[in-house]
């Protein structure tokens, strides 16, 4: 397919960013950008659920972007959620609100996929060079610090500290005292700890790729405080300015915006924090963030460069995947749901089944009892670059759906098209029992939305005894969630 327009949308905890691209062969030219200063993590509450002002802001935000991106097709505009929607334990309320509003899906993405499309967004924004870049990314509720070479991330990182999120714990009134100041960048220096060790001194040159670094960057500028960029000098000087002053309110600093203000003191702890644990001594402002990342990431997707079958690919490798046998149950899985959903059947619901049927034995690896439970656990929970929270959930879903006692599912396989898909897998692993190239009879299926039919040879069944008896065992098991299956033998 080719798509001359693309768009993405950041659900940053601080600002929400919309990009729109032009697609020009292999470029992506950038034609429209809005921001929206939402403050995502100034609404999570202590209980960590999003209150109704800052999810109204955020509802205002999207309906400014749903003109933007009106009579754009679906496939053609990727919305992400970051470390707010992440840790909100009303999200999933929240979600289908914000979706029905901007008119896209929403994609939560775990804090090692922020990173990778944080780097993306970076690199592609670069001139090519030998050396290895640190890229540090200071967001609203997490901060992401990726090691890099060219177009690959060689170390990604994301840690539980934000701008907005340390200004509301350390500086909740906007007061600025050398104890409070002290305790945001001792419990910045706690989190880099962790990666201290495995970052210093792997990197030549420091980019700095979120609104904070860019507006420090700004303010020691134009205040006089650095030529360059970035400096441990600079910051030294604005910390002291900060103490002298001692409220971000009656702060008059130059290039400090009045919608930056309210987060600049605890941006700039986690900055002077990452300075010092991490030895750096220079950072420019980088051009690229996680928005560029997500267009170049959907550009990929339709020139066959797509991460999610990378990351299959590797999983199947990493995990030891009997690969023929998971080319059968791809094969024949992809058959029966093109017959459960016609021929209209979507390409993401295909693609999503082949990915399950690719991945549907790594739970092996674990044990072979319950592998498919293993298999689940392993979907829902690993860092699969490329794919969003969602996407794994159902990932794991189908895993889980392709054996044993359906009364597992319950309430779980909410739609007709993930009924199609489970059954399709259930299926086609069932008929791949033997393990080998053996020859199928003629499969024809259709479905209802409330019943499965399947046509079969008799004569095949009478002579494959194992197989009957598990179709009819098949036949109860959907009977258990309120679905009719009917075996027809001719």
């Amino acid at each position: 397919m080719q798509q001359t327009i693309l768009a993405a949308v950041d659900l940053g905890s601080n600002s929400f960013r919309l990009q729109v691209a032009r697609v020009e062969g292999d470029q992506l030219y950038m034609l429209d950008g809005l921001r929206e200063p939402v403050r995502l993590a100034a609404g999570l509450t202590a209980d960590k659920y999003l209150d109704a002002e800052a999810q109204q802001r955020a509802f205002t935000a999207l309906g400014k972007f749903a003109e933007r991106l009106r009579g754009l097709p679906r496939e053609a505009v990727r919305a992400v959620g970051t470390n707010s929607l992440r840790v909100a334990k009303n999200a999933a309320e929240f979600i289908p609100q914000a979706e029905h509003i901007l008119g896209f899906p929403i994609e939560v993405i775990a804090g090692l996929e922020e990173a990778r499309l944080i780097y993306l967004g970076v690199a592609h924004g670069l001139p090519q060079t030998q050396d290895n870049l640190l890229v540090m990314d200071i967001g609203g509720g997490s901060t992401e610090f990726i090691i890099g070479n060219g177009l690959t991330p060689l170390k990604l990182e994301s840690l539980y500290m934000g701008s907005v999120s340390f200004s509301s714990r350390f500086f909740p009134d906007g007061k600025i005292t050398k104890q409070n100041l002290k305790q945001a960048e001792l419990a910045a220096r706690l989190e880099l700890q962790a990666i201290a060790a495995d970052y210093q001194g792997q990197w030549k040159f420091a980019l700095g790729s979120s609104g904070t670094a860019k507006a420090l960057s700004e303010i020691l500028l134009l205040n006089g405080y650095s030529k360059d960029g970035i400096t441990r000098e600079g910051l030294d000087r604005l910390r002291a300015h900060l103490l002298k002053v001692g409220d971000v309110q009656k702060l008059d600093l130059h290039g400090l915006r009045p919608d930056r203000t309210p987060a600049l003191a605890g941006g700039f702890a986690i900055m002077y924090a990452a300075f010092c644990e991490l030895d750096i001594k220079q950072m420019q402002p980088a051009l690229g963030a996680l928005r560029e990342g997500v267009l170049y990431d959907l550009w990929g997707r339709f020139h066959n460069n797509d991460m999610r079958d990378v990351t299959v690919r590797q999983f199947m490798q990493r995990y030891r995947i009997d690969n023929k046998q998971a080319e059968r149950v791809a094969q024949l899985a992809q058959l029966f749901a093109r017959q459960f959903l016609g021929e209209e059947a979507p390409e993401t619901a295909l693609r999503m089944l082949g990915w399950a049927a690719s991945l549907h034995e790594i739970g092996i690896s674990v044990a072979h009892s319950g592998f498919h439970k293993h298999t689940a656990y392993i979907l829902a929970n690993a860092d699969m670059p490329g794919f969003s929270k969602k996407e794994q959930a159902r990932l794991s879903l189908l895993a889980l759906a392709q054996r044993g006692n359906l009364n597992k599912l319950q309430g779980q396989l909410k739609n007709a098209e993930d009924c199609a898909l489970a059954m399709s897998l259930r299926l086609a692993v069932l008929f791949c029992r033997s393990r080998s190239d053996s020859d199928l009879p003629a499969l024809r299926g259709r479905f209802s939305d409330t019943k499965f039919h399947l046509a079969l040879d008799a004569d095949w069944l009478a002579q494959n005894p194992l197989t009957e008896t598990a179709l009819q065992e098949e036949v109860k098991q959907w009977k258990t969630l309120g679905i009719g299956m009917q075996l027809e033998q001719k």
